[in-house]
């Protein structure tokens, strides 16, 4: 997801208040219930990482490319190059650097991107990392239907399958939202984990209106996605405001604060963002930071979320909660 991605403002909320009636005048029932419809349940973090390390390091890259103008209508072949950038140079070089690392990483793939590059998705695969969904064309998955949301996303999990020959466990939704249908849509297609939500900064059980759900959440945050600092759109006031050492210096902060927490550094990146060769230096530069500390377990966010789930067979205790 992009900053210019954002949703437009749904409909007036449901729950009892009446569509015209301003917030401040709600009854208790309705934004209570507001509240409590998605949220943050137990902590899943571990007691202790595999093979001993300290901290867990999850890189994703939401592999979005021509699909973002695509859903806007929008067919210049300017907009579409832009996108295009990531599929033609980007994944590569994403790819070989990773592989210098040995860093596995989880790419959420939008279907229609993965049938313009079927190749690049079964590159994923191929080389070790994962292939999650992140729906069919980027819709922005808060202003559909149930049905609509249903069907999309059913497609995006059969198109990438079918691709890849493997059948994703986790999804990213394209708005980085949840209509009052996404939850119960992700639960029935009976993914394992969802990368959507910012209610930590570590995996989380979600809870539907006070009861746990199974499903793991891995948060995402945009002070750890690149999409925000260098995101550029000439015919609107969506401009790149940051440098790129100052985007290292703040992703190194988070990661070595999730270090000395024992916890998980989570990070969202866009081939066609961070693989411009200004930007991937940064990346190279916070690998070797993170690679030099040793003792730090590399995951894809469905191995992070394998390690999460286990902590649900855990008794609870004061310690497993936020």
């Amino acid at each position: 997801m992009s900053p210019n991605d954002q949703p437009s403002p749904g409909p007036a909320p449901s729950g009892g208040a009446a569509g015209s009636t301003p917030s401040w005048q709600w009854p208790e029932s309705v934004w209570r219930g507001h509240a409590s419809a998605v949220t943050a349940g137990r902590s899943l973090l571990p007691s202790r990482w595999p093979r001993g390390a300290r901290a867990a390091v999850a890189l994703s890259f939401d592999s979005d490319h021509e699909t973002i103008p695509l859903r806007d209508g929008e067919t210049s072949p300017g907009r579409l190059a832009q996108g295009e950038y990531g599929a033609r140079v980007g994944a590569g070089r994403v790819l070989r650097l990773l592989e210098r690392y040995g860093a596995p990483a989880t790419f959420f793939m939008p279907a229609v991107s993965a049938l313009l590059h079927p190749d690049e998705a079964r590159r994923y695969v191929g080389e070790g990392h994962e292939i999650g969904v992140h729906g069919w064309i980027h819709e922005r998955n808060t202003l559909l239907a149930a049905d609509d949301e249903r069907t999309l996303i059913g497609r995006a999990v059969e198109t990438l399958t079918e691709i890849t020959g493997s059948r994703p466990t986790g999804i990213r939704t394209p708005s980085w939202d949840f209509s009052d249908s996404t939850l119960q849509t992700i639960l029935d297609l009976g993914f394992d984990y969802d990368s959507s939500l910012m209610a930590d900064d570590e995996p989380y059980e979600v809870v539907a209106a006070g009861a746990p759900t199974g499903l793991v959440e891995i948060p995402v945050e945009w002070i750890r996605d690149d999409a925000p600092y260098f995101t550029m759109d000439r015919f609107n006031s969506v401009r790149p405001y940051t440098r790129p050492r100052d985007v290292l210096e703040i992703w190194k902060d988070e990661f070595d604060a999730a270090y000395r927490d024992g916890g998980v550094f989570q990070l969202t990146m866009h081939p066609h963002v961070i693989g411009h060769r200004s930007r991937l230096v940064i990346l190279r530069e916070l690998l070797d930071h993170i690679a030099a500390h040793g003792d730090v377990w590399f995951a894809t966010h469905a191995q992070l979320a394998g390690i999460a789930r286990d902590q649900l067979d855990r008794p609870t205790s004061p310690e497993t909660s936020r």
